[in-house]
C-alpha cells in the first residue's frame, strides 16, 4: 500500500519497456516534455497534415492547395467556354438563339427544341415531357426565362465571315451590315451578273464588271427570265383584287381541333367545328404528311387541307377560297388560291397543301392546342 503511496507521490514512472517511454510522462499537473522518442509523434501530425503555423513557420509545399486554388488551376477554359455548358439547350446543346424555355424544375429549352418536342408529342399522343427530368411540359407549364435570354445575348459568338468575337446581340447587325467579309452580290445582278463575293473586293469587281456593256439583245433574255418571276407574283395579287370585287364575300375564324383515327394504329388528324358562311354549312379538315403511318419520324412536314360543304344545294356553287393566319397566330403563310365547283354529289374539295413556309412553322403548329386561321370565300355568280 506505501509503494502505492509513493507513486502517487512521485508521479508514474514509465518502465524501460513501456510504450509510454518515449512521451516523456512527468507528475500530475506539469508540463509535457518531448522526448527523444517524440519524433514518433511528430511524424503522425506531419502525415496527417497538421501544422502548426508560427510567426517563422514555412508553407508546406506538400500540402494540399486550398479548394479555390485547386478549382482555378483546374479549370483551363475561360468562364465564356463554361458558360456555354451552363446556358445550353438541353435537347440541342446548342446555345439558343431567341427565345429560352425552361421546365418546373428549371431545364433550359431553346424555342425550336421546346416546339418540336410538343409537336412529337402531340403526333404520339402522349404527354411531352422534358428530356432531363421527364417532368411534364407545355406551354402553360412551362415559362420563358428572361435572365438566361439576356446572359446569352452579351456572350462572344464568332462571326462566320471574319471570324472575330462580337456579343450575340449585335453579332447579326454586324453581319448583314458592317463585316467586310460578307458575301454580297453585284449591284448588275438585275441585268444578270452572277457574281458573289465578299464586302471588300465589292468595289473593284464593280469597276470591271462587263454586263453594263452587253448589247441590248444580250440583256433582253435575262430580263425575260425576270419578268416571269414578277409576272406570276403580280398575277396572285391581281387575282385576290379580282376576287375582292365579287359581291357575295364571307371570311370566318377557324379554329382545328385535335382527334385520333379508330384505326389500330391512331393517326393524328384535325377538323373544325361547323362554321356558316355565305348562308352554307362547312367544315374544313386537315392531316399531317398526307396521313402517313408514322409522321414523327420524318423531319419534314406537312399539313393539308380539304374544304367540305355540308349544305344540300339545289345548283352548283362555283367557289374560290384560301386560308390565311388568324389575327393572333404569327404562322408565315404564303396565300393560294383555291377553286371547287361544289355540288351535292362532290361536296369535298380534294386535299391541298397549306402554304407554309418550312417544318418549323409546321411544327408550331402542331404544337399549338388548336390551329386558328382565317378562311375566305368568294362565291363566282354566273
Amino acid at each position: 500500500m506505501s509503494s502505492m503511496e509513493e507513486r502517487m507521490e512521485l508521479g508514474v514512472a514509465a518502465a524501460p519497456g513501456s510504450s509510454s517511454s518515449g512521451l516523456g510522462v512527468g507528475p500530475v499537473g506539469g508540463v509535457l516534455d518531448a522526448g527523444p522518442g517524440s519524433a514518433g509523434l511528430a511524424g503522425i501530425q506531419e502525415e496527417s497534415g497538421v501544422r502548426r503555423d508560427g510567426p517563422g513557420s514555412e508553407a508546406d509545399p506538400d500540402a494540399p492547395p486550398k479548394k479555390r486554388m485547386r478549382h482555378q488551376e483546374g479549370e483551363a477554359g475561360k468562364l465564356e467556354e463554361r458558360l456555354y455548358s451552363v446556358l445550353c439547350c438541353t435537347v440541342c446543346l446548342d446555345l439558343p438563339k431567341a427565345s429560352v424555355y425552361q421546365c418546373t424544375n428549371g431545364h433550359l429549352m431553346c424555342a425550336g427544341c421546346f416546339i418540336h418536342l410538343l409537336a412529337d408529342a402531340r403526333l404520339k399522343e402522349e404527354q411531352a415531357t422534358c428530356p432531363n427530368c421527364r417532368c411534364e411540359i407545355s406551354k402553360s407549364l412551362c415559362c420563358r426565362n428572361l435572365a438566361v435570354e439576356k446572359a446569352v445575348s452579351e456572350l462572344p459568338s464568332d462571326c462566320s465571315y471574319c471570324l472575330k468575337q462580337f456579343p450575340r446581340s449585335g453579332l447579326e447587325r454586324h453581319q448583314t451590315e458592317e463585316c467586310q467579309d460578307r458575301v454580297t452580290q453585284c449591284k448588275y445582278k438585275r441585268i444578270g451578273c452572277p457574281w458573289h463575293g465578299p464586302f471588300h473586293e465589292l468595289s473593284a469587281h464593280e469597276a470591271e464588271c462587263s454586263h453594263p456593256s452587253k448589247t441590248g439583245m444580250e440583256l433582253m433574255g435575262i430580263l425575260d427570265e425576270m419578268d416571269q418571276s414578277h409576272r406570276r407574283e403580280l398575277q396572285l395579287y391581281n387575282s385576290i383584287f379580282s376576287l375582292l370585287c365579287f359581291e357575295k364575300i364571307g371570311f370566318t375564324e377557324v379554329q382545328f381541333r385535335p382527334y385520333r383515327t379508330d384505326d389500330f394504329i391512331t393517326r393524328l388528324y384535325y377538323e373544325t367545328p361547323r362554321f356558316t358562311v355565305l348562308n352554307q354549312t362547312w367544315v374544313l379538315k386537315a392531316r399531317v404528311n398526307d396521313s402517313e403511318r408514322n409522321p414523327n419520324l420524318s423531319c419534314k412536314r406537312t399539313l393539308s387541307f380539304q374544304l367540305i360543304l355540308k349544305s344540300k344545294v339545289n345548283s352548283a356553287l362555283e367557289c374560290s377560297f384560301l386560308l390565311l393566319k388568324g389575327p393572333y397566330d404569327d404562322v408565315k403563310i404564303k396565300p393560294v388560291i383555291q377553286h371547287h365547283v361544289f355540288s351535292n354529289d362532290a361536296n369535298e374539295t380534294e386535299y391541298a397543301l397549306l402554304p407554309i413556309s418550312d417544318s418549323v412553322e409546321c411544327n408550331k403548329l402542331l404544337a399549338a392546342k388548336n390551329i386558328n386561321l382565317r378562311l375566305f370565300i368568294f362565291q363566282i355568280q354566273k
